[in-house]
């Protein structure tokens, strides 16, 4: 089955399309010439079994609380057991509204006021506001760099042992990784398995990004997965909100195996989680049900997308990327390229592309590219950079 990821779909004036206004964060943020390659949001309508499902709910009328359907749980369960090697139960999981408010309501179930919450920076913002958010004790490492131009970031094991104190309690993980794009190796993986049990840690793995790997037959290894003898510390985060381009449904799910660990994490949900979007619960349903056909053509235009990247970046004069291993976000290392310390706003203001600023990951210099768009679209941003960074 063809689907159509050339034609840009008008978000910035949906009137075009008959709306009055469809406001989007993506869209609306910056300026109306500014072309915005920055937010995690696709530019791409999401799977017609997605439409389609939606479009039958709808028509129903009726948009009351709901529950998690019994169909929903077992196409996750599926999903897990088809792409992951992981058989997973029902009753594991807790869907919630989005994968940033589980960070949260993980940081105040598993830990006490006061305890660490331990973050390894470059990583997606919101990460670096759970511990300040919850009153806990913010801690950070830092990745290795890439040696050299194009290899991989890489887990500092010696750096994320050094920043762990007594009060250390919490692991906020990222797996595969925002916004480096790394796909963790076993030996890596391994490695962090034993810190994590010789320091009693527990463990949120934010694992949001894990159907979008882009090397061909690669496959995501959950961590609870990979190292079963650690399930009883883990609480893992998935939604199809990135793969499926769903993030506005706000649904997602934490896969909690151990039965005491999911009973504080649910405990502490109650009176600051709302009930479920009975439309996003449709939606998810419904991409696990029908959407690999679309995701595997997905992969395929953003590995083309990635190619066209590279070589775009590769002729830009102290700018340095390493080509992501997964999700559609780039890493730009910018702190050669003459723009100051805030390049962000330079290739905004002189450019007319939005991206995102490093800053906020924890690493000025750096902006972070979403290429998770229409061939043409991405072309533009790249004829619009190349005279500055040329």
């Amino acid at each position: 089955m063809a689907f159509d990821f050339a034609t840009p779909v008008e978000r910035r004036h949906p009137e075009v399309r008959g709306v009055d206004a469809w406001p989007s964060q993506k869209w609306h943020h910056y300026g109306e010439e500014a072309l915005p390659l920055w937010v995690a949001d696709m530019d791409f309508a999401s799977p017609p079994a997605v439409i389609e499902a939606l479009q039958a709910r709808v028509a129903h009328g009726v948009y009351g609380y709901g529950l998690v359907p019994d169909g929903l749980r077992r196409a996750l369960c599926d999903w897990s057991a088809e792409h992951y090697g992981w058989s997973i139960r029902p009753d594991w999981q807790h869907w919630l509204p989005g994968v940033v408010p589980a960070l949260q309501l993980a940081a105040l179930a598993l830990t006490e006021p006061g305890e660490g919450i331990l973050t390894i920076t470059p990583i997606y913002p919101p990460f670096l506001k759970v511990a300040e958010r919850s009153g806990r004790l913010a801690q950070q490492a830092r990745l290795a760099e890439p040696v050299a131009p194009g290899e991989p970031w890489r887990l500092d094991l010696a750096a994320l042992e050094a920043a762990i104190t007594p009060q250390t309690r919490l692991l906020l993980w990222c797996h595969p990784h925002n916004p480096t794009g790394r796909v963790w190796s076993d030996e890596e993986l391994a490695g962090l398995a034993a810190l994590v049990e010789r320091h009693d840690l527990l463990v949120a793995s934010d694992e949001l990004h894990c159907d979008l790997l882009l090397e061909e037959g690669a496959r995501h290894r959950p961590l609870a997965a990979a190292y079963p003898e650690l399930a009883a510390r883990i609480v893992t985060l998935w939604a199809p909100s990135k793969t499926f381009n769903l993030a506005g449904l706000t649904t997602a799910c934490a896969v909690i195996p151990d039965a005491e660990l999911r009973r504080r994490f649910v405990a502490r949900c109650r009176g600051l989680q709302p009930d479920m979007n009975v439309l996003g619960m449709v939606a998810a349903e419904a991409a696990y049900r029908g959407g690999e056909p679309w995701r595997q053509a997905l992969l395929a235009v953003l590995r083309d997308n990635r190619r066209r990247l590279a070589a775009a970046v590769a002729e830009w004069p102290g700018v340095a990327m390493t080509p992501p291993e997964s999700t559609y976000l780039a890493w730009l290392d910018m702190r050669e390229a003459g723009l100051g310390e805030a390049p962000q706003q330079a290739l905004l203001e002189r450019a007319g592309v939005a991206l995102s600023d490093g800053a906020a990951f924890g690493w000025p210099g750096f902006v972070r590219l979403n290429f998770g768009t229409t061939p043409a679209q991405l072309a533009q941003a790249i004829e619009r950079l190349d005279p500055l960074l040329k």
